[in-house]
């Protein structure tokens, strides 16, 4: 199938494109990496009145790891911070999570700013930065304001974001010594979205856990308990799974990401 008609533009930078946005409002969608958004207007499943690429605005790509979290650019792909040394020292956990993203074909186009605005819930990113307390920068036209993660998602592919602005950055905090990390998912095949996954952070003594695919949005979880986490979470049934083995999931991995990260701290602290 072909999109609908769409009016095209490509800024060339982040002022021209939040006037735009505020021009055109909500009938504009943005195209970060387009890996979601294009196969949606390919099955008119979205129908934007326009487009505004930010494929030409090089100032929001990049990764700054300085300040021990780690700031990524919006149209940063995610095969480039899979790769970035520096984010790994800072914090492991987002390479452990982007290698179960998609295949290399696809993380080699998508961007972290697009898959964090796509706000799937059963998308990794999305789980990180929550597990971790991660925040997302936004701007308008003439304003910026700054996201907590867990504020940001608000249901199935739904967001904080207002009608005029545009993400341009995600924060995840860095993992000192000592602290504690592991992500897991279940997935039919590699590469596929998952049945269920968890995103564990231990951390000056608390535990997070966060689940993608269980619910409108990742289900923070407070608790090393894997039964209070099976609680937790929302599942539904699909042609894939029942809403029962999903939460027999979340316990499972539960228990696994606990395990790996709790093993993690103990090396951190010897």
């Amino acid at each position: 199938m072909k999109p609908p008609p769409f009016d095209y533009h490509a800024p060339a930078s982040l002022e021209e494109a939040l006037q735009l946005k505020a021009k055109l409002g909500p009938d504009a969608s943005v195209l970060a990496g387009g890996q979601s958004l294009v196969p949606m207007l390919n099955m008119r499943l979205a129908r934007p009145s326009a487009l505004i690429d930010l494929n030409r605005i090089e100032a929001l790509a990049g990764v700054d790891a300085s300040n021990g979290s780690v700031r990524v650019g919006a149209m940063t792909r995610h095969r480039a911070l899979e790769r970035s040394e520096e984010a790994y020292r800072v914090c492991p956990l987002l390479r452990e999570a982007l290698t179960l993203v998609a295949h290399t074909i696809v993380r080699n186009r998508g961007t972290i700013g697009g898959s964090i605005a796509h706000a799937d819930p059963a998308a990794e990113l999305p789980s990180v930065l929550v597990a971790l307390g991660g925040t997302v920068t936004v701007a308008s036209a003439g304003n910026e304001r700054t996201i907590p993660a867990e504020d940001f998602f608000t249901f199935h592919f739904t967001t904080a974001l207002a009608d005029d602005e545009i993400l341009t950055a995600v924060t995840f905090p860095g993992l000192p010594s000592g602290s504690g990390y592991a992500f897991d998912e279940v997935s039919r095949r590699h590469g596929d979205y998952a049945l269920a996954g968890a995103a564990c952070v231990i951390r000056d003594g608390t535990t997070r856990l966060a689940f993608l695919g269980v619910g409108p949005r990742p289900i923070l979880v407070e608790s090393d308990d894997p039964a209070v986490a099976a609680a937790a979470v929302e599942p539904a049934s699909d042609v894939h799974a029942t809403a029962d083995y999903r939460r027999e999931l979340v316990a499972t991995l539960a228990e696994r990401t606990l395990e790996t990260a709790r093993s993690r701290v103990e090396e951190g602290t010897r």
